[in-house]
Order: structure tokens, then sequence, then C-alpha cells
């Protein structure tokens, strides 16, 4: 893997990410707290057929943040951006959790761009309560309150897995840049409806994959993502939660596979 910097135009500074492999592009975007590296299982098995490009998120690794207030529409546009200066035309694009939402927002509002879209353990039309408790979560974030311990015991079960990962994620989340965290964490909070009345839109194959076990991003949210785009297929990895990428590498690599080897956007 080799990281990477590259100069984006006004407003959005650099872009931090790693770049394994050649061929056909395929470029990941990972979740809030976490970086480029959290994709460290499925870099390394699809760089041997396809160019991997994992990106770091604005105000994560060594990306730098948006301006303040940002909202999930501004993360869609840095993509755009960045995909503009990678110049790789039409692109699988996958993401986790936040990336998913800004893999899904890109999709709906630049199909023609999107040769396939892979949401792993994204969220879509929380419920009434459910979006109460994210946006209450996002306030106190905002507000200076840094849990390391919650989230975790959201994400991962016990097994050994679960536990090797857990560690990893527990360092990736305890160096993160605070204020890039809590923009976005707010973004995400908000932005679990922003693009899905323009599912029906999506002309690429999408995957929606999630973990049985994941309490916010559930296997129903995963169908429904699914069922609302032309080409979806919803995939639910048994006996894990939200890290489903790092806790399954296995079973997550193969659906991507599958999706990768799907016939990509028709026009």
């Amino acid at each position: 893997m080799t990281p990477t910097t590259l100069p984006l135009s006004e407003p959005y500074g650099a872009v931090s990410c790693l770049r394994a492999g050649e061929g056909t592009p395929l470029v990941l975007i990972h979740g809030v707290g976490m970086q480029s590296a959290a994709w460290g299982p499925q870099i390394e098995a699809f760089a041997q057929t396809h160019e991997v490009i994992a990106l770091d998120m604005p105000g994560h690794g060594g990306s730098a943040p948006l301006p303040a207030g940002a909202d999930l529409p501004d993360y869609v546009a840095w993509l755009h951006e960045v995909l503009r200066v990678l110049d790789l035309g039409p692109v699988s694009l996958a993401g986790h959790s936040m990336g998913a939402l800004i893999a899904g927002g890109y999709a709906v509002s630049r199909p023609e761009d999107a040769a396939r879209v892979a949401l792993l353990n994204g969220v879509y039309r929380r419920s009434a309560e459910a979006r109460a408790a994210v946006e209450a979560r996002a306030a106190e974030i905002s507000a200076g309150s840094f849990d390391l311990e919650t989230p975790l015991a959201r994400w991962f079960g016990d097994r050994p897995a679960d536990r090797q990962a857990r560690a990893q994620v527990a360092e990736w989340l305890s160096g993160v840049n605070l204020d890039g965290y809590a923009a976005a964490y707010s973004a995400f909070a908000r932005g679990d409806s922003t693009y899905a009345d323009g599912f029906g839109g999506i002309r690429c194959p999408l995957l929606a994959l999630t973990g049985d076990g994941d309490p916010n991003s559930t296997p129903a949210m995963a169908q429904a993502m699914a069922d609302a785009a032309p080409r979806g297929k919803a995939v639910v990895i048994e006996g894990h939660r939200h890290m489903v990428n790092l806790t399954a590498p296995a079973e997550v690599n193969a659906a991507l596979r599958d999706w990768l080897n799907t016939e990509g956007a028709t026009s």
C-alpha cells in the first residue's frame, strides 16, 4: 500500500489515501472515527485484481476537514472533487457506515460516474426513536464528550475475531481528530434520509450488506436499500455486528467479489 496525498481545490484542502494494485478502480470510504487503514482486509484482497484507493474521510487520518457545519451533501461534493482529481472515470465505490451514506449519495447524484456501489453497514430511513438517539449522541460529541467504550460495545461481539479487531479500532478511535469526528458524526446523524428518495434512480448494481447483530445499521435497512434500487441486492452476515468488514473479512470479500463481477451501470 502506498500512502498518497492529493491537493484539492478550495474549500477542500488535501486528501490522503492508500493506493495499491492495478486494474479497474475500486474506491473505499470508511466510517466516522476510522481511517483508510480500516479497509485493510479488502485492500489486501482486491489489490490483486483492481487499483484500490482507500480514502481518508475529511477530518480523519491525513485529510483536511470540511468547513464548520458541513452536511452530507458537502461530503458527497468532496467525494466528487476527489474523483475528479483522480480522473478515473466511472468507479466501483464502496462505503462503510458514514462512508456508505457518502457513496449512496454519490450514486444518486452522479449516477453516470458510479459503475457499482456497495453500502456496508449503512443507515437508511431511521425510525423516530433511532434518529433521536443518534442525534443525542451527535450533540454530546459536538459538546466535547468522547466516549470510547459505548461505540465499541455496539460494534463488536465477544468472538476472538471481534476482540482482535476491537483493539485496533479502539486505537484508531483514540487518535481521531475530535473536531473532524464531531463534524462527520453530526452529518451522519442527519443524513439517513437525505438521498433515500433517489435510490430508484441508481442505475448501477447496488450491494447493501450488514451484520445480523448490528443494532443501528439493521438487516431491515439493508433490505430496504436493496429493494429501493433497481439493481439492488442485500447480504446479511450472520453472527456479526457493525465492523463486519474486519470481523468477517472472508464473507464480506466474497460478497464484494460477486458485486465486482456484476456487469456495471447501464446508460
